[in-house]
């Protein structure tokens, strides 16, 4: 059963800098069609390739601990996932996680990650599919 969405967001994944896979957390870059919501944060939702939702973790934002560029839209699906790039996606956010914030350093970040995936994957159990 899937909860109401707080925000849809239907996109191409982009190439983008590469940080999160540097973190551990590569993430989809996703270039939207449309209006992208205004509260920048991390969510969880699921995310649709054409292939069924899978649970993911979403950040909007400006990415304040590694400041370079405009702010993104970076989903990242825990498990195995092919090559996005290029194809459109359709993300469902469906629970506020947190509001965005700098962190002190990266491996401050990194710990801040691993708590954001386990408590969306708490929330999908096991439909996490990982």
């Amino acid at each position: 059963m899937q909860n109401a969405a707080l925000y849809e967001i239907s996109g191409t994944v982009v190439p983008g800098k590469r940080m999160g896979r540097k973190l551990g957390f590569p993430t989809a870059n996703v270039q939207p069609d449309g209006s992208v919501p205004q509260a920048r944060g991390v969510y969880a939702g699921r995310m649709d390739w054409g292939e069924g939702p899978r649970p993911c973790m979403v950040n909007i934002g400006a990415h304040p601990t590694l400041p370079e560029g405009p702010p993104t839209i970076e989903a990242h699906v825990p498990g195995s996932v092919p090559d996005l790039y290029g194809r459109h996606v359709r993300l469902r956010l469906e629970h506020y996680l947190r509001a965005e914030r700098k962190f002190d350093s990266v491996d401050a970040l990194r710990e801040q990650l691993q708590k954001d995936v386990a408590q969306t994957m708490k929330l999908y159990g096991s439909e996490g599919r990982c």
